[in-house]
C-alpha cells in the first residue's frame, strides 16, 4: 500500500509551537506552504532534540572550507517568526523522525512517522476508500535559514514551560507545589 507523504520542498512557514497551558501542553510541528498546512503532535523532548541536532548539523557544515552552503551563524532576522500556531488539526502523532542534509538543494531535511498504535485515532484523510489505514509520514525541506530560525524558536517554545523550584529542580505548577528537600 503507497505511503500518504506531506511533502512540503520550499516550506512558507514551520515552526513548533504549544496549545494549551504550561504543565499541560500539546507540542506541534506545524508547516505551510500556500494553503495547505499540516500539524503533527509530538512530545516536547521531541521538539527539544529536534531543534539541538538541526543546530549540531549547521554548526558542522559551517566549518566547512568557505561555508559552501552559506549557513547562518545566528538567525536571520527576517526570518524570526514568533506567530501563534495556525488553526491545529492534528495529522498525527509523532514516534520515529529523521533528520538528514541535502547538498543538492542546500537544506536540512526532516521525516516523521505516526506512532505504529492500533489505539490511535485515525484521521479521515489516511484511509483508502474500502476504510483500510494508509501509512503517512510528513517531509519537510527547510533551507539552513530558516533551519537556523527553527531551532531558535523551538529552543525558545521549549523553555517556556513552567518555572523549576529552586530547592528540588522540578516543575513548579501554577497552584503550588510541594517538594521534598533533599537530606543532608
Amino acid at each position: 500500500m503507497p505511503t500518504l507523504v506531506h511533502e512540503f520542498a520550499w516550506p512558507d512557514r514551520v515552526v513548533i509551537g504549544t496549545t494549551g497551558v504550561p504543565g499541560a501542553r500539546t507540542f506541534y510541528l506545524q508547516v505551510r506552504a500556500g494553503k495547505q498546512i499540516v500539524s503533527i503532535a509530538l512530545e516536547k523532548q521531541q521538539s527539544a532534540q529536534l531543534a539541538e541536532k538541526i543546530d549540531e548539523i549547521l554548526d558542522q557544515l559551517i566549518t566547512l572550507e568557505g561555508n559552501p552552503f552559506s549557513v547562518p551563524t545566528s538567525t536571520p532576522i527576517e526570518l524570526i517568526d514568533n506567530d501563534q500556531l495556525e488553526a491545529v488539526e492534528e495529522q498525527f502523532r509523532t514516534g520515529a523522525m529523521t533528520l538528514g542534509w541535502d547538498p543538492a538543494t542546500a537544506q536540512v531535511v526532516i521525516e516523521a512517522y505516526p506512532i505504529a498504535d492500533a489505539d490511535a485515532d485515525v484521521n479521515d484523510e489516511s484511509l483508502d476508500e474500502n476504510g483500510a489505514e494508509v501509512p503517512e509520514m510528513l517531509l519537510v525541506r527547510m533551507p539552513v535559514g530558516t533551519a537556523r530560525a527553527f531551532a531558535k524558536r523551538t529552543r525558545e517554545v521549549v523553555g517556556a514551560g513552567r518555572p523549576a523550584c529552586p530547592l528540588c529542580g522540578y516543575p513548579v505548577d501554577a497552584d503550588g507545589h510541594v517538594c521534598t528537600l533533599p537530606e543532608v
